[in-house]
């Protein structure tokens, strides 16, 4: 059974940050490209990073480039979000999901991503 589980969500004060995990069961990250996904109370889920299944490609969403980062450990199966400098705009529910053999095109969408996770929640306030 494919199963993606969300971990390291928390509270941390602006300017902080936090790395999140997505540990895959059931399928190999190497063969699935992987969308890291939010959503704040009362707005639509939006996209925020991916992954390529061949790892050679990472796009981010503009309100996160230059403080978000995407990566994959094989050897762990997990796919993590390094998150820096934080800002409250980045509270919400983050959500990992997959795609077999999936690319990570500029703008990401929710459409091809099959498998999801519970989502873990961020909330970034002092």
């Amino acid at each position: 059974q494919l199963q993606l589980v969300e971990s390291g969500g928390g509270l941390v004060q602006p300017g902080g940050s936090l790395r999140l995990s997505c540990a895959a069961s059931g399928f190999s990250v190497d063969t699935y490209g992987i969308g890291w996904f939010r959503q704040a109370p009362g707005k639509e889920r939006e996209a925020v990073a991916c992954i390529s299944s061949s790892g050679a490609s990472r796009n981010y969403a503009d309100s996160v480039k230059g403080r978000f980062t995407i990566s994959r450990d094989s050897a762990k199966n997990t796919v993590y979000l390094q998150m820096n400098s934080l800002k409250p705009d980045d509270t919400g529910v983050y959500y990992c999901a997959a795609e077999y053999l999936g690319g990570c095109p500029r703008r990401i969408t929710r459409a091809p991503y099959t498998y999801w996770g519970q989502g873990t929640q961020v909330t970034v306030s002092s």
